[in-house]
């Protein structure tokens, strides 16, 4: 029942950043009460991340056209990834999900993040994999002829050995590169890439046990996702 003279605010959903929510929760020991999210697109996942873990959350784009839901519950602003305009230690977790990619200067972003986190903090960043067979499976409000096209343009930048974000290519990053730059900068770095799919296909858990279990996941999982402390 809600409290008198307070209106029910309706509960944003989206599976893919709820699962994420749960992931972050039960790793950190304290909740995080200050949130960033770097490459936040149209400012939902910033809402939802607010939302599902009851904090304060900014997010910051280098693109405006901000979802309105999203922007009244919470602080949506410009900004770029390399030169963020906040103070050391600011934020309890900073998040980026399906941006780094889209970075030329990725390192630059990465330092900046570490940056911006407080000690105690968690960070968790999610790229596509680029050694996927196949991507865009998930992707919302998109058409069959579209994922088609897609792929179809990524393994021509493949054939053409051109599949890497430095040529254009929506390609992300390897497991062992996505480790390897986190580790260049944050304590720790935990994949958690299993755990992801297991949440967001929780009606499909023994087929995504069996791509973990075949070895097979570092071609199958279209994404990778990490997580970790300062």
């Amino acid at each position: 029942m809600e409290s008198a003279g307070r209106p029910h605010v309706e509960q944003l959903r989206d599976r893919k950043t709820e699962a994420i929510a749960r992931i972050i929760k039960r790793g950190v020991r304290t909740q995080p009460k200050r949130i960033l999210v770097v490459g936040c697109g149209s400012g939902l996942e910033v809402a939802i991340l607010a939302q599902e873990l009851q904090a304060q959350a900014i997010g910051i784009d280098l693109k405006t056209d901000f979802n309105a839901i999203a922007a009244e519950r919470v602080t949506l602003q410009q900004g770029d990834a390399t030169q963020l305009q906040f103070a050391d230690e600011s934020f309890d977790l900073v998040y980026s999900y399906h941006s780094l990619e889209h970075i030329p200067k990725y390192r630059t972003a990465l330092s900046e993040m570490h940056r911006v986190l407080a000690e105690g903090g968690q960070y968790c960043v999610g790229t596509p994999n680029r050694l996927r067979l196949m991507g865009y499976i998930g992707s919302k409000d998109t058409s069959l002829l579209q994922k088609v096209s897609w792929n179809a343009k990524d393994w021509s930048a493949r054939l053409c050995g051109k599949f890497r974000n430095e040529f254009g290519a929506h390609a992300g990053f390897s497991p062992e590169e996505l480790l390897s730059a986190l580790g260049d900068f944050f304590s720790a770095v935990s994949d958690v890439t299993f755990q992801y799919y297991m949440e967001v296909y929780s009606d499909k858990v023994r087929l995504v046990q069996l791509i973990h279990s075949s070895g097979f996941e570092r071609f199958l999982f279209p994404s990778i996702y990490f997580v970790g402390p300062r």
